[in-house]
């Protein structure tokens, strides 16, 4: 890895945000596989560190939230059950969105149990300066989390979709929403702002955008290290490099945390900075437990 340059380097890292899994990525380049797994180690690092250091204190007013599905070797039903504690298992991505800047604020890679949506919700409290209306989908297990981290200094509501049979013929396919409900939680949540449009489109432009979240390949993941450097390197892309369509620049530009629109061999040049500082790889930070890697 230290043969690469500067731009080899950002070049691997963007094709992995881009959708192309490991040993595509090995071939395209002639690099070995322990040499993009560490690039990619190192870079989901800084991210998260950069991103804990850098997002907070937001005076945004909407946020959405919600939570995505993966696995991790092997879903739950197959999983070898001396194997969970290695991380072998379904994998939730709990994430918030601010709705008119389009920036990811915090994200918890971890289980779909009442665990988690607690560190989530109190973590996302953490990067807020302001009341905000939140919305998020009809999981009763995000009621508790919003009331323990923001009490009654929130404008809560819950969007509730309803679900036909599912379809016999299109196993894969999603089962038809047949009604919509808006409950009003907690505060008083502005009505047309009820949605959880923006943090689903997030949703789908990850699992479009990195290999390990597309359904029915073998690109997932098979060590959770890994699954949770790519997701830190996914949002930090999203966040300070990739250009919205809607707002016309960065979602990190447009809430105001950066003044310009990076690229990813900006990335790699602070990592190497990083490096120079640090003495040798960045695998060594310890971001907070509440936070990202749990």
């Amino acid at each position: 890895m230290n043969k690469l340059s500067t731009t080899e380097r950002a070049q691997i890292l963007t094709s992995l945000v881009e959708g192309n899994s490991i040993a595509p990525t090995c071939r395209m380049f002639g690099v070995n596989k322990i040499t993009v797994l560490r690039l990619l180690a190192d870079a989901g690092t800084l991210a998260a560190q950069y991103h804990d250091r850098t997002v907070y204190d937001l005076a945004t007013t909407r946020v959405q939230v919600d939570e995505i599905w993966s696995f991790c070797f092997a879903k739950n039903d197959n999983v070898n059950p001396k194997n969970y504690r290695k991380g072998h298992r379904d994998c939730w991505t709990w994430v918030a969105i601010d709705a008119d800047s389009k920036l990811v604020i915090n994200w918890i890679v971890g289980n779909r149990n009442s665990g988690d949506p607690n560190l989530f919700v109190a973590d996302l409290a953490d990067h807020l300066s302001d009341r905000v209306q939140l919305t998020s989908d009809g999981l009763n297990m995000y009621r508790q989390a919003v009331n323990k981290a923001f009490g009654t200094e929130v404008d809560y509501a819950m969007l509730v979709k309803q679900y036909g049979a599912p379809r016999v013929e299109a196993r894969y396919s999603p089962a038809e929403v047949v009604s919509v409900e808006r409950e009003e939680v907690c505060g008083a949540p502005e009505p047309r702002h009820i949605s959880t449009s923006h943090i689903e489109r997030q949703n789908l432009t990850m699992r479009m955008s990195m290999r390990r979240f597309i359904r029915l390949t073998n690109g997932f993941s098979k060590k959770i290290e890994n699954h949770k450097h790519a997701v830190a390197l996914h949002y930090f892309h999203c966040n300070f490099l990739r250009v919205h369509h809607t707002t016309k620049t960065t979602p990190a530009m447009a809430a105001g945390i950066a003044d310009k629109e990076w690229t990813m061999v900006d990335f790699v040049k602070m990592r190497e900075k990083e490096e120079l500082i640090s003495g040798g790889r960045l695998t060594n930070y310890k971001p907070n437990p509440k936070k990202r890697y749990v």
